[in-house]
């Protein structure tokens, strides 16, 4: 084989060699979150639903004895819960 008839050794893709690539999901967003509301019904109330949350955290961090709400204040220090009420569980 001849030297001239040797193959060129791959070289690594640079920029002169990618090729722009975008996407617009713009209108797949827009067609998801009418899926989204259709699926909730036109009885769906935000509000309500926020009410009903705030109830269902009462329930669930009301009522705590002392060493309950140590551990309650410590995980909202931490950030794992969300501090509601000045930083204390419901009582």
């Amino acid at each position: 084989m001849a030297l001239h008839d040797t193959p060129e050794p791959a070289r690594p893709a640079g920029p002169a060699d990618l090729v722009d690539f975008s996407v617009d999901l713009t209108s797949h967003e827009v067609h998801r979150r009418a899926q989204v509301l259709a699926a909730l019904g036109p009885d769906w109330d935000p509000i309500e639903a926020l009410l009903g949350e705030e109830a269902a955290y009462d329930l669930l961090y009301g009522n705590l004895d002392a060493e309950q709400q140590r551990i309650h204040d410590e995980l909202v220090a931490a950030g794992v819960l969300p501090a509601r009420g000045g930083g204390r569980a419901a009582s």
